[in-house]
């Protein structure tokens, strides 16, 4: 078991997952608005295995997919960190910086806020040279947060796990070297 690492920014705590935080996560990825670029809704297995997943990789590597919590109210709004794909993608091996908030946090920075404090522990604690982000071609919210961070647009491609023939299935690729 790695050390655990958990990230402070001015309004978030990035922390490790707690029994707690499968609730709010179930209830975001069911939500279509929060999930409008994957293949489809989760169900609560479904959801409560990719929190299990998050939590047992951050107990080996002591970083992950952290949950994030809002430090003033102590609630759950969704996850933010670094990630190792599991899919072969066409830029194999890396390590993704990801987030996935509840629908009623967007808009407010927590995303940019989290995803910028996950690349500074990636590039200074962890010592990568790069780290990439990607999401399917239409999400320009998503996009935008990527261009806030400072990556840059570096082609596109087909990931292998969203089946073919949904409009989803394109992705464009973001990099950002340290």
């Amino acid at each position: 078991m790695a050390e655990l690492i958990e990230l402070e920014t001015e309004r978030l705590r990035l922390r490790q997952w707690k029994l707690a935080d499968r609730e709010p996560f179930a209830a975001m990825n069911a939500d279509p608005r929060v999930m409008e670029y994957f293949p489809a809704v989760l169900t609560r297995a479904e959801s409560d295995a990719i929190a299990d997943r998050c939590q047992l990789l951050i107990e080996e590597r002591g970083w992950g997919f952290w949950a994030a919590e809002c430090k003033a109210t102590h609630e759950f709004i969704g996850f933010v960190g670094l990630h190792t794909p599991s899919a072969e993608l066409p830029f194999s091996p890396c390590v993704e910086v990801g987030w996935r908030l509840s629908f009623l946090r967007w808009g407010k920075g927590f995303a940019s806020e989290a995803a910028k404090e996950a690349l500074r522990f990636g590039f200074h604690s962890l010592g990568l040279k790069e780290i990439v982000s990607f999401t399917a071609v239409g999400n320009l919210r998503s996009r935008a947060v990527m261009e806030r961070l400072g990556m840059r647009e570096s082609g596109t491609f087909d990931h292998p796990h969203v089946p073919e023939g949904l409009g989803l299935r394109r992705h464009c690729l973001y990099r950002l070297a340290r």
